[in-house]
């Protein structure tokens, strides 16, 4: 048994997208980094690590998730958003501690097992 995190340093929210809402993704990450001060990733046109579908990742500080998380949810216009922290424990940030906005998908935790 895995002990729990007491400390979360930061937080990674991958929002998710394919082909269709490419550019919306792309639009939406962008206006996330510069109305927010969120640090904004690649976008993948593949998938990555454990995540089903092509993402970006925004980064933020744990500090910052009382501004983020609203706009997240007031603005993410229909695309799927998984959000977890980042503890230092990747299995339990990626399973246990996790947060959904729209649908949620199966992830490939084989990475962390």
């Amino acid at each position: 048994m895995t002990q729990p995190s007491s400390v979360i340093s930061a937080y990674h929210a991958h929002v998710y997208f394919d082909s269709a809402s490419l550019k919306q993704a792309e639009e939406f990450c962008e206006q996330a980094r510069t109305t927010l001060g969120v640090t904004m990733g690649r976008v993948h046109q593949k998938r990555v690590g454990p995540h089903p579908e092509w993402s970006c990742q925004l980064s933020f500080s744990a500090e910052q998730i009382g501004e983020v998380l609203p706009w997240l949810i007031l603005n993410r216009n229909g695309l799927t958003l998984f959000i977890h922290p980042v503890t230092g424990n990747d299995l339990d940030d990626h399973t246990k501690y996790i947060m959904w906005l729209g649908d949620s998908k199966p992830l490939n935790i084989e990475q962390f097992l």
